[in-house]
């Protein structure tokens, strides 16, 4: 489908998107059934069994070391009971959202590295979450591996357009989010923050990603923005998968003064994080 550059706005690409890609209905089922005062685990167990996939998948993930329990999980009505209702939600998101974006040509996402890095940097927000002692660190975990999702919208919605900024960006060896709003007035962060919003998906985790690479925009949940932003830093500085960037992107001072995070804490974090990537990449990617 052409594309001419005065339609070219984020809401028109939002627009598209939702039209070809809506989440999985079981998602819904799922939120509709959390959020029902009189619904049960089993309840919510009973929708998550109607996809087999996934239900695979949350079993892996709950017996992985990210979790780290010590006796098996056998069953999703256990996974339910101990990972809990709203974690699982999260958990079924980014399942459901890498299971949308798949049919992407090579030449403009390599999908493996992709996922790598976004992986990468979910399982890092979750471990930086973990060491501030934050609540239901699974929503760090899956604004991470989200975190660039807006990508993925742009390369499905406008190719062309991704093409050109990729090369142009190539050219002039800066960082992509730059290089998108020069070219089309938003950024990849931006789109994926609208993506999520018109897939009613909450602000804890869809405003991570929108202000990932700008953490002083954060309207509501600064914390939250400025872990993925720092996790992001962490992954693209280790070279964990690729997601199109020139170079490690700079890390926003008054992000980093607002975790307070020691220094030395980072090199426990990482050494925490290898195995669990790993693992987590090889139950979502490759299971």
């Amino acid at each position: 489908m052409a594309t001419h550059n005065h339609t070219l706005t984020m809401e028109w690409i939002v627009d598209r998107t939702r039209t070809v890609y809506s989440l999985p209905y079981f998602y819904e089922r799922l939120n509709e059934a959390i959020n029902h005062p009189r619904s049960s685990i089993d309840d919510v167990a009973r929708i998550i069994i109607d996809d087999q996939g996934l239900t695979a998948r949350i079993l892996k993930l709950a017996n992985s070391p990210m979790f780290g329990f010590f006796s098996k999980v056998d069953s999703i009505s256990k996974a339910v009971t101990i990972i809990g209702t709203q974690q699982l939600r999260d958990l079924a998101l980014a399942a459901s959202v890498m299971d949308v974006f798949k049919d992407i040509p090579r030449e403009l996402m390599d999908m493996v590295l992709f996922w790598r890095h976004s992986i990468a940097c979910g399982i890092v927000a979750r471990n930086l979450a973990i060491y501030l002692r934050e609540s239901n660190v699974e929503r760090f975990f899956v604004a991470g591996i989200l975190h660039d999702v807006g990508q993925l919208v742009m390369c499905t919605a406008i190719p062309e357009k991704v093409s050109e900024v990729l090369a142009r960006n190539r050219l002039e060896s800066r960082f992509l989010d730059a290089t998108e709003r020069d070219a089309l007035g938003f950024d990849h962060a931006a789109l994926g923050g609208a993506l999520l919003r018109a897939w009613k998906i909450p602000a804890t985790i869809n405003e991570p990603v929108a202000y990932h690479h700008e953490p002083g925009k954060a309207e509501q949940f600064s914390l939250e923005v400025s872990i993925i932003h720092l996790a992001d830093i962490i992954c693209q500085a280790l070279g964990y998968g690729a997601s199109g960037e020139g170079g490690v992107p700079l890390l926003d001072p008054a992000a980093w003064d607002r975790l307070g995070v020691p220094v030395s804490i980072l090199t426990t974090i990482v050494k925490q994080s290898e195995p669990q990537v790993e693992e987590t990449f090889a139950i979502l990617v490759e299971g």
